[in-house]
């Protein structure tokens, strides 16, 4: 961690570790006959080596997804920003063909034409690390055209309920802040803890503090943007709690919350949040514990898609996406030994 200390005040800045997860209900076992295109230990991890379907394919029997064709997947309901929740959508085609997903065997529009396709569920689908496949519309002088092979999709890890390999909403992001220095000022009185403001040349100042306890600064203390593979309604917090990343507890004590309400609305996109308003902590004792223990960042979420799905932790609780330690009191001293090159201003919690 960066300092900068004057007679009486110290700048911590923090390092954020990122950490993943994502919640939802359990992960359907429906798998495809695509080809997988990302390597890791299980080779066979959201691809099904064994489909039981046969369509006809240029005039020839062969092997297709099974669940493209026997798959539950009704499409989502839309949950708006006013909380409101609207029917799905219309989908054209047919339950067997259903025109969004460019099924194999289905009839298409020319020979030759390449399109996504996509064998899984609807809620899964362009979250975490699922992703589209391509087919190519084939011609058949005795069917007609059709779409050949989805290739190249990826699918959920089947069992994973959290993290990329579930794709659920809001299973892969990140949510930046540009400054997440808390200021610590120290007299006779006790210790007090408030916010930095942003500055262009240092990334920070910690103004003087001439009134104890120190009011809320009025500057911002933070910007903000965030990118994640869904839209939604989410509430977003950042905390300061006294305690050890490592090993939190229940009745590690808040130093300070600042949280965003945020209408996401076009996922994949990075979009500007409100400032992270400035703040001055009022539990005095946590103050002082922090300063002398030690303490770390929290990052929580909780919401719902537009698919109305909700994002928490699994209770219907904010979820902690990201937990990361504040470097210790001696940085300010020795901000470029060993312990403290690491240290930052801002912070960003992946997910």
């Amino acid at each position: 961690m960066l300092f900068r200390r004057s007679v009486l005040c110290c700048a911590w800045a923090l390092a954020l570790a990122a950490c993943s997860g994502a919640y939802g209900p359990p992960i359907p076992d429906g798998k495809g006959s695509g080809k997988k295109v990302d390597g890791g230990a299980d080779d066979d991890a959201g691809v099904n080596q064994n489909p039981t379907v046969r369509i006809l394919d240029a005039g020839k029997l062969r092997d297709a997804a099974a669940d493209a064709f026997f798959i539950n997947d009704p499409p989502p309901p839309f949950c708006g920003p006013d909380g409101g929740m609207s029917p799905a959508p219309k989908i054209e085609g047919t339950e067997e063909c259903p025109a969004d997903k460019n099924r194999e065997g289905c009839t298409c529009p020319m020979p030759g034409k390449e399109a996504a396709c996509w064998p899984g569920k609807r809620v899964n689908r362009q979250h975490g690390r699922c992703k589209d496949g391509k087919t190519t519309c084939r011609a058949s002088a005795e069917f007609g055209s059709s779409w050949g092979a989805c290739e190249g999709y990826v699918l959920p890890v089947e069992g994973t309920q959290e993290g990329p390999n579930a794709c659920r909403c809001f299973s892969n992001g990140k949510w930046m802040l540009s400054n997440l220095v808390p200021c610590i000022h120290e007299d006779d009185s006790g210790t007090y803890i408030y916010s930095s403001r942003m500055d262009s040349d240092n990334g920070f100042t910690c103004d003087a503090v001439s009134d104890v306890p120190p009011p809320a600064p009025d500057e911002a203390w933070s910007k903000s943007n965030l990118k994640v593979d869904c839209a939604g309604q989410f509430k977003l917090c950042y905390t300061i709690k006294a305690g050890k990343a490592s090993d939190p507890k229940a009745d590690d004590c808040t130093v300070m919350r600042s949280c965003i309400d945020v209408w996401y609305e076009r996922a994949e996109q990075t979009q500007d949040l409100p400032d992270l308003p400035g703040w001055s902590a009022t539990d005095k004792a946590c103050s002082e514990r922090f300063t002398k223990s030690g303490g770390y960042g929290e990052m929580t979420v909780l919401g719902k898609s537009v698919e109305c799905e909700p994002v928490d932790d699994g209770k219907g609780k904010a979820y902690v996406f990201a937990r990361t330690s504040y470097c210790g009191r001696d940085c300010a001293d020795s901000p470029n030994s060993d312990a403290c090159k690491a240290c930052s201003v801002s912070g960003m919690g992946s997910f």
